[in-house]
């Protein structure tokens, strides 16, 4: 006698209802009929199992957030998955095994016990294609639309069906056990900022490139710290009290900048913070003098060097400050960042010459590009989807100068990367201007 895999797993059957099946006033039709119901079971259990197990839990939750009922029970059912998947695991075996059984009976009855192996074998491939490959490949590609309707009937089967599910979980875990495998939370624990910015490259593709990248630049502020993006010590706008007041009042018209830091002689010696629209009044009127700028002069905001934007933006909100003033360990004055900077490290840049300046980057006849040597490198990468390297100076004149390892003369060139850097302007040991051609890369 020829035995089929199935063969051992369907004597039990066959031996409670093989006596009826096999009586021929069962017509072989309400055979196949049965038959087909149990392999169609099974591609509901297989299709059911991949569409819950790659739902995406963020929708999931959205959905359930926002009062779906399907989307409730579903994840409420995803909570304890060792239950759920013993449910599907023990309702896909059933079917196999009765399937098994069937077929076991319908070979007898159609040709003989050596008609088993044939028919063993068509019910393994029938299986195999119909009830595994093709349901699980299309609830792959349509979780959701699968898996909230299974979920509507694993619910009220579970309850139904617990004792037994319970019992089958019992025995697996202390199989487990045994052998040294222990349930962890692994699954359930909090994502990384990395991951978190990896589901948002891939699995936003229905949001503009733009918001993608705002929400990326969000994740990116812990990141980045104030150093990255302030105004250098050289480049800060300020009032001296020591200088001629027509100049300082020219300043004070003429300022891009709402806050103005004031100061006696050197940054370093920075008493305050000036709003400029409190002493406007007083330079129409001609009265703006020292005793007006300290009567409106605001305590200054000193913050560590190094401090991550993340934190520097809580600090803003908590404390009610719009400048802060970098200072290094030795409480010298390194730069200065606002919350307009933190803006614009998230959404990007607003405009290129503010107040009507000259743009720090314009375009040459010939296709390259003249830029302000004082631009900060991330914000210039950011603009010109270029790749300098951001990991040393912040600006692009500290980038040249460490490169060369001096202040370079006018007319001198050199590459980063694939940047051709020539230094036109110079000015107080400082490079004003450089222009910057851009080479394609080669392909191969």
């Amino acid at each position: 006698m020829t035995y089929s895999p199935y063969f051992g797993e369907s004597i039990a059957v066959l031996a409670i209802g093989g006596s009826f099946f096999l009586n021929d006033d069962v017509h072989l039709g309400i055979l196949f009929c049965l038959l087909i119901i149990l392999i169609l079971l099974s591609a509901f259990f297989s299709s059911s199992e991949t569409a819950l197990m790659r739902l995406n839990r963020y929708r999931l939750r959205h959905r359930a957030s926002s009062g779906n009922r399907a989307a409730q029970i579903t994840e409420k059912l995803l909570k304890d998955t060792d239950k759920l998947l013993g449910l599907i695991l023990l309702g896909n075996n059933t079917t196999h095994i009765l399937s098994a059984a069937l077929v076991t009976i319908i070979s007898i009855r159609i040709g003989g016990e050596s008609a088993i192996f044939i028919g063993t074998t068509i019910l393994t491939f029938i299986l195999l294609i119909f009830a595994e490959v093709a349901p699980k490949s299309i609830a792959a590609r349509a979780p959701s639309k699968l898996a909230l309707p299974s979920a509507l009937i694993y619910y009220p089967l579970l309850k139904i069906t617990y004792p037994l599910v319970w019992l089958v979980n019992i025995f697996s875990n202390l199989l487990l056990k045994s052998i040294g495998i222990r349930n962890t939370d692994e699954g359930k624990t909090s994502i990384s900022t990395d991951e978190l910015k990896t589901i948002v490259s891939e699995e936003t593709k229905k949001l503009q490139p733009r918001h993608r990248n705002i929400l990326l630049s969000v994740l990116d502020l812990e990141e980045v710290t104030v150093d990255d993006i302030m105004i250098p010590r050289q480049e800060i706008i300020g009032i001296d009290l020591e200088d001629n007041w027509n100049e300082n009042a020219k300043i004070i018209k003429n300022s891009y900048y709402n806050r103005l830091p004031i100061f006696r002689g050197d940054i370093d010696e920075t008493i305050g913070v000036l709003r400029v629209r409190d002493v406007l009044d007083s330079i129409v009127d001609n009265t703006f003098d020292e005793n007006i700028i300290l009567e409106k002069l605001n305590e200054p905001y000193f913050i560590p060097e190094g401090t991550s934007l993340n934190k520097q933006l809580i600090n803003f909100q908590t404390k009610k400050e719009r400048v802060a003033l970098i200072v290094d360990e030795y409480g010298d004055i390194q730069g200065l960042v606002t919350t307009e900077d933190v803006v614009r490290e998230i959404f990007g840049e607003f405009e290129n010459n503010p107040n009507g300046s000259e743009p720090k980057i314009k375009n040459d006849k010939n296709g390259n590009f003249i830029v302000d040597a004082g631009y900060n490198i991330r914000q210039l990468n950011q603009i010109m989807k270029w790749n300098l390297p951001i990991d040393g100076p912040k600006t692009l004149n500290g980038l040249i100068t460490e490169r060369l390892g001096a202040i370079p003369k006018k007319s001198s060139s050199l590459k980063i990367n694939n940047y051709l850097i020539q230094i036109l302007t110079t000015s107080d040991n400082t490079i004003k201007k450089v222009k910057v051609s851009v080479e394609k890369a080669k392909k191969g």
